[in-house]
Order: structure tokens, then sequence, then C-alpha cells
């Protein structure tokens, strides 16, 4: 079996026709509609993902993570508990999101790169559990 990656935090909605799926995905400030050929099974299977995820335990935001000002065009602020394994990150907009789970290799990753945005874009956007906070 392969294993792949995939980011699902982009997809709002989904039903399932006799044709297929039915996605609403968020592209930036605007929402495409796209329909896939695909059987009952990937519609419930999506559904119990959901559920799985919805489950998870929310972070606690009980303890404040010191944040360090962030050289970005997508965040203006980083921060990391390493106890905890949370990443959390403020970005331009205002918003603010935690991310579990994370490990200590990763926030040093993530403090030498060039581009923190191009690095939440392929490496934390998706594959770890976050929660906005603010």
């Amino acid at each position: 079996m392969k294993l792949s990656k995939i980011d699902l935090s982009s997809l709002r909605a989904i039903a399932h026709d006799d044709n297929g799926l039915k996605l609403l995905i968020e592209r930036e400030n605007e929402i495409e509609y796209i329909e896939i050929p695909a059987p009952l099974a990937a519609y419930e299977g999506l559904q119990l993902l959901d559920r799985i995820m919805a489950s998870t335990p929310a972070i606690a935001p009980s303890e404040e993570i010191e944040m360090l000002p962030a050289c970005s065009s997508m965040a203006a602020q980083v921060g990391y508990d390493e106890e905890r394994e949370i990443l959390q990150i403020e970005f331009n907009s205002g918003a603010v999101y935690q991310y579990s789970h994370v490990e200590p290799e990763l926030w040093e990753d993530l403090q030498s790169t060039d581009s923190i945005g191009s690095f939440y874009n392929h490496e934390i956007k998706g594959y770890y559990p976050s929660q906005q906070i603010e």
C-alpha cells in the first residue's frame, strides 16, 4: 500500500448522487464546485473521516505560547510549545491557529526556512490537527 499526504483543509462541503461526488473547495477567496465520478463508498469514507477529525480533542489554549515575529507575507508571528508539541501561527489576517502533535524538528525547520508561507503550505497545512483560537 502506498501512503500519500492529502490536504483536505480547503474542502468545505461534499455530496453524492448517482453521478459521483460533488465537492465545494475554497481556493483563496473563492469557492469552486467540482464533480468527481466516485462510488457512494467514497462519500461515506469522507463522512467517516470528518467524524474522526471532529472527535479529535480540542487544543486547550490554557497556557500562552511565546510568539516570535515572522518575516513573512503570510504570517505575523509564530510560536511553539515543545512540552505540548503545539505550533501556533498568527496570520497577517489576524487569525490565530494552533497545530497539535508538531515535532520539535518541524519547529526548527520552520525557523530556518527561507519562506514561511511555502514551508507552511508544504509541511503543515492539512497535515496536523488544527484549531482556530482567534
